[in-house]
Parts: structure tokens; C-alpha cells; sequence
């Protein structure tokens, strides 16, 4: 791996923060809309920011005070911006990604058991399948020396993973594979936070998505749709895997049951959390391992010393704190979600500041992460920051790459789990090398990606 393996140096890569005129000539100069690189210095050390040169107020809030009033929400004010339901309706409906007030709170009630059924433990055998499957895939590319996109690599095995906890199948059937390439045409194509719609676009205007998303959207919706009357139809325990139990799911008020087009919305939610964002954490993680041998062979050293020379089990998996810490590390410097957007449907004031109506509201997990303010050498990879003895000082608040509050991400145990699993699993048994790691920059898309593909080789280590 790399040649770097002091972490006192190492600064993954991000923009230099800057004034906020720089910053918008940097973006202009650069030719790609990249929010990351128009966040003023300010974003950064300021508890709300105002993002000038635009039709429309937009404050981006970097204080958790702030982002906790925003997040709770208890009057109905900031419910999701008009950009991100614009973005993601097409895929997911009215789900409860996008919904709010009484209809979020309805579909909550009824995901949060579902989901809770499949714990950890009962998910664990589907996840090392998904490895070992894509660990032999691993060793051919590693016998041939073959380079690959691990941002890719990692979509493919997440989704994968998620497919099989979804509906007990495998990405590598012909529906399953056909829903993972529309994903792909969508997650790079879709107009989620766009700074020409920053700039100059008016509160709670109609958003429109190119017409290759939207038609991947509808195949992906209707594969989705097929799967469930197939995973429905096959007439197995409801309880087996999600799609079984968010069917078998019932409104403990009313005891209604989802509708088919809620349960495509909600299968859509899965699809879309349950492997994007798992996706980009890991693709960096790799990456600044890559970079870092000698963490590398830290994290190595704990898993064998966990779990030996055998298969990583449950539960060993449990106890590698340190690798659970990399991984943190990773979601704290790179969080999947960049930018949380609300919009204010009246006037209104958060942490003193007025706040007009329809101005849009960003709770800023990268800027939040990134505040010297609460994290001391903020931009520095140090994945001991949450072991025992550090993590009691971190400011409450402040480290939110799940969200926070009631709308904290359902999947956010699952996600950390499987994602430490993989990290021992391929770490341990693989080499990486970047091939061009000077190229590597963060974009924010709908969630954290490098600007293009990191291509890597993988070198299989000795048994």
C-alpha cells in the first residue's frame, strides 16, 4: 500500500477553504458545479453562513445547537427542501426519505419494527456471503494485476448485500442486476443540490430531472415492483428478510398495511440507503488506507488477533473496535450525506438569526466535521479519536453522518456493521494500491464521491 504512513501528515484530499468571492471564482474556473468548493472559509468556523450571489436566502448551518433545533423540528417548519424531493421523488415516491409531518411519522411508526427484525446477527450470514462471493471475483482481478474502479467495486458489493437482505437473492440475477445499473444512471446524472439551482433558481419551484433518470427511475421502480409480487407470491415466511417484513408491517394506530406503490417507495429507500451511502464510505476508506500502510496493518493486527487465522464471525466482528473506529474516521472526514437541505415554510428564527420564508436551510454534515472549532486538526485522518479515552470529548452534536434526532438513519447499525465486516474481510486477505491518488478529490453529489473513479490494484496476501 502507498507510501505514506505518517497520519500526523496525512490530509485526505478536500478544497482549501477560501473567501467567498475566491470560492465562487474557484467553482466558475473549474468548470464542474461542485458545492464542496463554494463553501466559503466562514462554513467552517461560523455557527450559520450565509451563502451570497443567490436569488434565493440559503444559510448553511455548522453548529449543533442549530442543526439539533432543525432536525427535531417539533412545529413542522424545515421539512425536506423542494431540490431534494425534486431529486429523489422520481425514485422513491412519498417514502420517508422525502415525507414529512404526520404522513414521515405514520411510515416511521410502521419501518422501525420491520426493520429492527432483521438484527445484526440474523443479517450477518448474508453479508459474509456477499464477501465471499465478491472475494473470489477479487482474486481474479489480483492474478491478473487487472485495475478496477473501487467506487464500483464498492457499489457492487453493497448493493449486492443489500439486495440479499432485501429479497433473498443475489445481485448477480437479471432483475436484481438491471435495478444496480439504473441505480448507477441515477446516482450520477440526478440534479440534487445544483449550484446553478442555488444561485438562481426561486423557493419551492418544480424541479426536473433529465430524462435518462427519470426513465431509470421507472425501470427501476417497476424491477422492484416484480420482485415484490415474485418475493409476495412465493407465499415463504414473512419474516425472513425486509421485503417479507416491511409487507407484513401494520400501523399499530390504524392497522393499515402499506399500499403496494408505499411498499415500492419504501423498497426504493433500501435500494437507495442501504448501499449508496455505504458505498461512498468505504470507497474512501479504501482509498486513505491505501494511502496509510502502516493504519492498514494496524486494523490487520486487530483482526487476527480477534479472529485468528479462521473466518472473521460474528463475533469477532463485534469486537474490532478499531476497525469500527476507521471507518468512523472515514464517515467523519467524508460523510455519504454532504449536505442535509431544509426549507423554511414561514419566517422564522434559528439559533437568533431570522430566517425568511422559503429560504433553504443546508445542516452541514461535512462543514459540522470539519470545524476546528470541535475537532482538533479537523482535515487529519486520526481514527483514535474515538477510542474510550478521546470519544468522551467530542461535543454532542457535532458528528452526524446518520442524521440526528427522531430522523436518524434506521439503517445506521447496519450500515457500521457491515461495513466494518468488509473492512477486516478485504484489508486482511488484499493489498491496494491507488494508481493515481494525486487526481482523487471529493465532489458532493447525492452523496460524497470522488470527482471521477479511483482506479486501484489489489494484491492478494500471503495466507
Amino acid at each position: 500500500m502507498g507510501t505514506q504512513a505518517d497520519t500526523q501528515l496525512f490530509r485526505p484530499p478536500a478544497p482549501r477553504p477560501m473567501g467567498p468571492l475566491a470560492s465562487l471564482v474557484r467553482v466558475m474556473l473549474g468548470g464542474e458545479a461542485n458545492l464542496l468548493a463554494l463553501l466559503p472559509a466562514d462554513a467552517y468556523r461560523k455557527p450559520i453562513t450565509p451563502l451570497g450571489f443567490s436569488r434565493r436566502t440559503i444559510l448553511l448551518v455548522n453548529d449543533p445547537a442549530a442543526s439539533g433545533e432543525v432536525f427535531a423540528d417539533a412545529e413542522g417548519t424545515f421539512p425536506k427542501n423542494d431540490l431534494m424531493v425534486g431529486a429523489l421523488e422520481p425514485l422513491v415516491g412519498n417514502s420517508m426519505f422525502v415525507s414529512s409531518g404526520e404522513t414521515w411519522r405514520r411510515q416511521r411508526r410502521m419501518i422501525d419494527p420491520a426493520f429492527s427484525h432483521m438484527r445484526i446477527g440474523r443479517a450477518f450470514d448474508v453479508m459474509a456471503a456477499a464477501v465471499d462471493d465478491y472475494e473470489r471475483h477479487l482474486d481474479g482481478l489480483a492474478a491478473r494485476g487487472e485495475a478496477f474502479s473501487l467506487d464500483a467495486a464498492m457499489s457492487h458489493l453493497t448493493a449486492d448485500i443489500v439486495c440479499r437482505t432485501i429479497f433473498s437473492k443475489s445481485l448477480g440475477s437479471g432483475t436484481a442486476r438491471e435495478v444496480f445499473d439504473d441505480f448507477l444512471v441515477f446516482e450520477r446524472s440526478v440534479a440534487n443540490v445544483e449550484i446553478g439551482r442555488l444561485i438562481f433558481g426561486r423557493p419551492f419551484a418544480a424541479v426536473r430531472q433529465p430524462d435518462p433518470v427519470l426513465a431509470a427511475c421507472a425501470r427501476i421502480r417497476r424491477h422492484i415492483g416484480e420482485m415484490l409480487d415474485e418475493r409476495i407470491g412465493a407465499g415463504a415466511d414473512a419474516t425472513d428478510d425486509i421485503a417479507g417484513a416491511v409487507t407484513a408491517a401494520r400501523d399499530p394506530e390504524t392497522g393499515a398495511a402499506f399500499t403496494r406503490e408505499e411498499l415500492v417507495d419504501q423498497i426504493g429507500v433500501f435500494f437507495l440507503a442501504g448501499h449508496e451511502t455505504t458505498a461512498s464510505a468505504l470507497t474512501w476508506a479504501f482509498f486513505i488506507l491505501s494511502r496509510l500502510p502502516a493504519v492498514a496493518a494496524r486494523l490487520r493486527e486487530e483482526v487476527g488477533r480477534v479472529a485468528g487465522d479462521g473466518p472473521v464471525g460474528f463475533e469477532h466482528a463485534k469486537r474490532l473496535a478499531f476497525v469500527r473506529n476507521v471507518f468512523r474516521e472515514t464517515m467523519r472526514l467524508y460523510p455519504p450525506i454532504t449536505f442535509i437541505p431544509r426549507v423554511a415554510t414561514r419566517d422564522t428564527r434559528i439559533g437568533g438569526r431570522r430566517v425568511p420564508r422559503g429560504a433553504m436551510v443546508m445542516l452541514a454534515p461535512w462543514a459540522t466535521h470539519r470545524n476546528g472549532i470541535y475537532w482538533p486538526d479537523a482535515d487529519r485522518f486520526d481514527p483514535d479519536r474515538f477510542a474510550p479515552e478521546r470519544e468522551a470529548a467530542i461535543v454532542p452534536g457535532t458528528y452526524m453522518p446518520f442524521g440526528l434526532g427522531p430522523r436518524i438513519c434506521v439503517g445506521a447499525a447496519f450500515a457500521t456493521f457491515e461495513s466494518a465486516l468488509i473492512l477486516a474481510r478485504l484489508v486482511r486477505r488484499y493489498d491496494f494500491e491507488t494508481l493515481d491518488p494525486a487526481a482523487v478529490r471529493p465532489v458532493a453529489r447525492l452523496t460524497t464521491r470522488p470527482a471521477r473513479e479511483i482506479m486501484v490494484r489489489a494484491t492478494r496476501r500471503p495466507d
